[in-house]
This record gives C-alpha cells, structure tokens and sequence, in this order.
C-alpha cells in the first residue's frame, strides 16, 4: 500500500507493507529527504510535531498496529545538522591556485588619496574623510577612472564585507563562491519520476534575469611585443584569409586597476584550421594540442585566450580595412560569443573560495578588425558566466543577426528552458524588464577587456626569428630542411641561442620526438635563461640526433634545388595551383586570384 509523507520538503509517497516496522519505513523516508541522523525523527497523524512520537518509541512497531491504510499521511518532523557559525573559513585548501591570485590575496588593495589641499585641515600624520583609503571597489573611484567592471579579488573583498555587515561580524572568512547552475536538478526530492519524465517547482530552474557583470576575471591583455601581431596579421596580407590562434602567457598584477589581473602574451601558436576569406574553420580537437601545452609550460607559460582576425581591405590602397563592428553592429557575433563561452569552460579557473574549488575563467578573446577610422585594431572581451551556464544548459543557440542571442524553445521530455527576461531604459529613460525570448541584445553578455603594449619590450622570445610559423599551406613549411638552414645560420653559441629562443622552433622541436620530455626540458631551461652555459647542449644525445638529422635534410634540399634549377629549363607560364590560371614565369603572385604561385 502506499502512504502520503508530508514533511517541510513537500508530500511524498512512500510504497510499505503492512507487516512492516516504522523502523523500515523511517529508512525509506531517509533515502528520499536525504536525512543523516534517524534518532532525529519523528512521527505523528496531525501536523502538530508536538504531539509526533520520536522513532526509538516506534521503531519496533508495524504499520498495521497503528491502524494505518492505503492512502493515509503521516506528518514526518526531523532536525537537519547545524553548520558551525565559527571563524572557520569555507576556503578549500587544497586547490591550486594561479601564483597571481595567491599574491593578491595578500595584499591589502586600498587606493591610496594624497591630502586635500582644499578639504583637509590636519597636520601631515592626520588623516579625514577626504584622503582615508578608499576601498577597492568604491563606485565614486571605479566611475571616476573609466573602470566599467571591478576587478575579480575587489569583487571578493566586497562580498566579504556584505557578508560581515548582515553577521555582523560573525564570521570574517570571505563567503564561498558557487557556480551559477541553469539545468533541472537530478535527482528532485519531490516524490515524482526524475528528469525528463517529470519535473516540478524544486527540481526546474527559476527565472533568469540577464544583467552587466559587475566584475571580471582579467582587466588587460598585454602583448609582450609588436611582433606578434604583425607577425600574425602577415598572413592575411598574404593570401587574404583570416586567422585563429591561441594566446600564450602568462598572468601578472595590473597597477592600473585595484587588485587587477592582466595576461601577459608572450607567443600566439596557429592550430590547424581551414580559412577562408569570410571565416574560419577550426579542426577540433586537434591533436598535438598536449605536447604543445607542455612546451608552454616547460617555458613557464599558459594558455591564456585566442586571437582571430576579420578583416577586409576597402579596395583604397592606402591600407585601410572595412569597419564592420561597432556600437551600431556588434563587437562580437552570438556565434562568436558562443564559442567564447564553451572556451572559457574549458578552461576554468581555480580558486579555493568557490564551492566546487572553480569558478569562471581567465580565458579572453582578441579580435583584429578595424577601427572606426578604418585602421587595424585589436580589442579585447570575455564573456559573462551567465553565457557560460546558458550554454552549458543548451539554452542559447546563435542567430543569423550577429547582435541577438537566441532563446531556444522548450521541448517536452527533452529540454527545459526557464523565463528569461533583461532591463533597459525605454525612450521615457525608465528602466522596464522585457522578455529575451525569442532573442535578446549580446552587449548583455559582453565584459570588455582592455589592452596594450609595454612601454619598454622585454619579450621571452626572439621577436626577429625568421623562422617559418606552423600550419601556413601555399606560404611557408616548417620540416627538418628549414630548421636546418635556420640552426645553421648562426656563427656562434650567441647566435644559436638568439635563434632557438623562438616559440615556433621549439614547438617544432618537440614535434619531432627526437628529443625525450625530460631533454626537452633541459633545452627550453638552457635556451630561455642567459646564465646557463649553452655547452650543455652537447651533452644532449637527442639534440646530437636533431643536428644531425636537420643537416643531412638542408644538404639534400639545397643539391636537390641546384640540381633542378641547372637542369630544368625555365617555364614560359606557371599554372596556379588555386585557380589554374597561367601566369608568366617571372610572376610571384597569380594574376587571377592574387595568391602565391607554386613554383
């Protein structure tokens, strides 16, 4: 038979026996409400727990002898544990931790105010209202300097105080993050079948309601050398296409905002992709991803975002662009936004004051586009964590007008998807909350990042290198030929280290498996540090293989090509292998498509 358990959680029903003890069905009912202490339990017939009987009194009893039938409700009280209210911090001590948030937890973070001149009536050692220290994330000063969203530990250092304000004082550890969660709760203690075959108000998500991030996890991206962008820009002005690439650095404190964050890039890698003059097409996963992340770290490196261009010439030849985004358009399509948000959960960030010992991420997305004066420029962004669950949740999809994000439909049994609404002053300047669905504005979902360069370079790698980057089909190959010629070019132990201390070397290095983890780690340590002896590398047997190898390839390539050159004669016209056109010999560019010709 069933009985009808009505406790604080809600009914329940429970299937029994009538030869069964109320110690079996206290043991049922514990399953469902997630009960720990049985003893804690009581019994009754009314809903005054005054007059329940504790379990020990019942326990030996059955269900028949308390005249109990189908259908019946039993009123079930119990105590759930009491969480100590101590100074005992919610930290989680065992997350690791980047080195940046462990320095900045240390740091006391007050803007500091010289003396008021007008204000301020004491002596030197004094202090007033008008030159105290203000707080990190003090409103008058963040609008005061331009800073549109607090940097993530003056975020941390105002949930702090909010929670001593409402304790009181009761508890001065920093309250616990937690992740916002946009899926139907599995398992629900509501008594009916789980997701997708029932759901009800505990178990669904509540309402959403899109707002501004108030803070975010980097406050600048800082490109450690010019290089770097030219060099990654020379390909689209090679062959007109656009390009993606990963962001290597590594992060640092930023003066210029409280408690800031910046990334620091020291090299953008090219993973294999397809790329075409109006898009990309990324090959996800793709495979030497692993290695590539561990020549990061022998260099104490990184991943800190990704980089793509969209561009195109406006046909002036004064090397203008188009400008395509802008406050009238959109700083960053919904597909786009979309896929920042599933890069940004793949890459979370660790922090010992979240529930679950992560919380959001340091992952940005640069986009080269141009500016409003028709030149190249580069921002910055990430997205809010808001996106991230919502797309977790598959509750957004991507539009055909870049500047909406679309709200998917709900499907019975299948998927859930909450009220979404956001505000906005209407044209009487009042703020009014509208429903997202179908779709709503992505400047909602934006968190702008600023960025720049140093005022005085000092690069980890060698911005002059010359040596081919990976992945460029019909520009430039990397194989053991051209890593042979460029090793060799070098006339001194100087130079050789100059010309290894280059990130696309040494990722085609570790590439070629010719040298073991462990040596490979010795030669990123002795290429990268000036005081080590560069000599040591001889005592490398995986380097010995690699100059070997490198020089037999370079002497083939180059007798190979004065064989040819010598002895095939000169081709009248060259057929471009993009387009078929034939083009004059003397030409290095098809005249047809404008791309290079295979000679």
């Amino acid at each position: 038979m069933l009985l009808r358990i009505r406790s604080k959680e809600g009914m329940n029903r429970v299937q029994v026996e009538p030869n069964d003890s109320f110690l079996s069905l206290a043991q049922k009912i514990a399953g469902i409400l997630k009960i720990e202490d049985l003893n804690t339990m009581a019994m009754g017939n009314n809903p005054n727990p005054t007059t329940a009987a504790s379990i020990a009194m019942l326990k030996n009893k059955t269900i028949a002898e308390a005249n109990l039938k189908h259908g019946d409700i039993v009123y079930v009280t119990y105590v759930e544990p009491q969480q100590t209210m101590g100074t005992e911090s919610p930290v989680i001590p065992t997350v690791k931790q980047d080195e940046v948030d462990d320095y900045l937890e240390k740091q006391r973070g007050l803007i500091t105010r010289k003396k008021d001149p007008k204000f301020c009536r004491h002596g030197d050692n004094a202090m007033c209202d008008y030159c105290m220290p203000l707080e990190p994330y003090d409103a008058g000063y963040l609008e005061e300097n331009k800073i549109k969203h607090m940097s993530f530990h003056s975020y941390l250092r105002q949930l702090n105080t909010n929670q001593q304000s409402k304790t009181m004082g009761a508890n001065n550890s920093l309250p616990p993050l937690e992740e916002q969660n946009f899926k139907v709760k599995i398992p629900c203690t509501g008594g009916h079948a789980p997701w997708p075959e029932g759901i009800c108000t505990k178990c669904q998500p509540s309402a959403i309601t899109l707002q501004r991030q108030v803070y975010r996890m980097v406050d600048h991206v800082e490109f450690s050398s010019a290089s770097l962008i030219e060099n990654f820009l020379n390909y689209w002005r090679t062959s007109g296409c656009q390009r993606f690439g990963y962001l290597y650095g590594r992060y640092e404190p930023y003066a210029e905002v409280p408690l800031g964050i910046k990334a620091v890039v020291e090299a953008i890698y090219e993973p294999p992709q397809d790329d075409h003059s109006d898009g990309i097409e990324l090959r996800l996963p793709w495979t030497d991803e692993q290695k590539i992340n561990e020549v990061a770290e022998n260099c104490g490196l990184v991943q800190v975002g990704m980089i793509f261009s969209d561009l195109i010439d406006d046909g002036s030849g004064n090397g203008k662009v188009v400008t395509k985004r802008h406050a009238d358009s959109y700083f960053l399509s919904s597909v786009e936004c979309i896929f920042a948000a599933e890069m940004q959960r793949r890459h979370p960030n660790y922090t010992r004051h979240a529930v679950g010992g992560k919380f959001s991420s340091k992952f940005v997305t640069c986009v080269i586009s141009g500016d409003m004066d028709g030149h190249i420029d580069v921002t910055a962004y990430q997205v809010s964590d808001t996106l991230t669950s919502l797309q977790e949740a598959e509750i957004v999809e991507g539009s055909r007008k870049p500047s909406v994000m679309r709200i998917k439909d709900s499907i019975p049994h299948e998927r859930y998807v909450p009220e979404v609404f956001y505000k906005f002053k209407n044209e009487y300047n009042v703020v009014v909350k509208q429903s997202a669905k179908p779709s709503f504005p992505v400047e909602y979902l934006l968190v702008n990042v600023t960025h720049g360069f140093p005022h005085n370079p000092n690069p980890l790698f060698n911005p002059e290198s010359s040596f081919p980057i990976e992945n460029r089909e019909g520009i430039n190959h990397q194989n053991m030929a051209a890593l042979g010629n460029y090793i060799n070019a070098a006339s001194n132990n100087t130079q050789l280290r100059q010309l290894l201390c280059d990130f696309h070397v040494l990722c085609y290095i570790r590439l070629t498996d010719t040298l073991t983890p462990e040596e490979f780690k010795v030669l990123c340590n002795i290429v990268l540090h000036p005081n080590e002896n560069i000599d040591q590398l001889d005592q490398i047997n995986g380097w010995h293989t690699l100059r070997i190898l490198a020089n037999e390839s370079g002497t083939a390539h180059s007798s190979s090509s004065k064989t040819t050159s010598s002895s095939a004669p000169t081709p009248k016209e060259i057929a471009c292998r993009h387009c078929t056109f034939s083009n004059p010999s003397r030409n290095e560019n098809c005249e047809m498509c404008g791309l290079p010709l295979n000679r």
